[in-house]
């Protein structure tokens, strides 16, 4: 177990030794034309196994001096030689740069664009992807560029920045790998989870009778609207405890909307824990946003007036995904 865990350690040390090492020589840049300091070329399994072929016809001319063997030896490893200058052309000039990518919530993939485009000449058999395993293989005619998508499934919000992508090519011959790993700077931002709930707003916004503060929960007028069951998230300002404490359920007063008002979404006028609470305020941001209905929104050491804009929905929903990330 020791051994096992040392092991492990020391193959941990020597990624990271290589990354660093990648990162120094191929830093990360918005777009790059790929060259010589960028692509590494090796022989793959089937040039693995054309070298042990050409070996074996090598000791079998050696052993019978027998001059065609000897011409074929130095045929098929003159066309490996050649192989390695067309495997290296065919992705020598290509530029790849990162194109736009558009936020997404958590939970959904999110979605990386690239653009490969042509200086002058055709490339073939072009394999992009994260890993060797997921690879989406197309061509780049020559003076040409196209744009490819390359997925990740988002968990939580925040920044999302994009691993280090793969890009190779066996071209022509199958038996030759030349690739590289780039490191665009791409990242995208990643929303809360939408998660339905009660509408929260200001608790300065109106009393009920028992002074729990009035909140916002539905459409109509201001009124009580009656009871439903608990929901992680609820408030617990709106418990209704009586009930509770007599052995039923867990329930939470509901009251109808107040038209005629500017709502501000309030972070404190929600229960649950942190995630819970911006979830919900994300669901109330893009349903209050469909509705264009004007609305601000507190946060704890943010606030952001009160607006129907697009423009007002994205500051809202980008300050939900970054608030205590510490993320510009």
């Amino acid at each position: 177990m020791v051994a096992q865990r040392s092991g492990g350690a020391v193959i941990a040390r020597l990624r990271q030794g290589v990354r660093r090492w990648q990162d120094r020589r191929a830093p990360p840049v918005a777009q790059v034309q790929l060259g010589q300091r960028q692509i590494y070329i090796m022989p793959d399994r089937s040039g693995a196994g054309f070298a042990v072929v050409l070996l074996l016809i090598l000791l079998a001319a050696i052993n019978y001096q027998n001059s065609m063997a000897y011409a074929l030896v130095f045929l098929l490893g003159s066309v490996f030689v050649v192989a390695i200058l067309h495997t290296f052309r065919n992705v020598s000039g290509l530029r790849v740069a990162g194109a736009g990518t558009p936020a997404v919530f958590a939970g959904e993939h999110a979605r990386f664009l690239l653009r490969l485009e042509s200086a002058g000449r055709e490339h073939q058999a072009i394999a992009v992807g994260w890993s060797a395993d997921s690879l989406q293989s197309v061509d780049v005619a020559a003076g040409t560029a196209l744009e490819l998508e390359l997925n990740l499934p988002t968990v939580t919000r925040g920044w999302l920045a994009a691993p280090r992508m793969r890009l190779q090519s066996t071209f022509p011959l199958g038996v030759l790998r030349a690739w590289s790993y780039l490191n665009l700077g791409q990242r995208v931002l990643v929303y809360p989870r939408p998660l339905e709930g009660e509408l929260p707003v200001m608790a300065s916004a109106a009393d009920d009778i028992e002074g729990e503060g009035q909140r916002v929960a539905g459409q109509g007028v201001d009124d009580y609207q009656g009871l439903k069951d608990y929901q992680p998230g609820d408030s617990w300002r709106r418990l209704h405890w009586k009930a509770y404490s007599r052995g039923g359920r867990l329930l939470v007063k509901e009251f109808a909307d107040v038209r005629g008002r500017d709502l501000c979404l309030d972070f404190m006028a929600l229960g649950g824990d942190l995630e819970q609470r911006l979830s919900r305020l994300c669901h109330w941001v893009l349903a209050l946003s469909r509705e264009q209905r004007p609305f601000a929104l507190r946060l704890p050491g943010v606030y952001l007036p009160v607006d129907n804009s697009d423009g007002h929905r994205e500051a809202c929903l980008r300050a939900l995904a970054l608030y205590r990330q510490g993320g510009a």
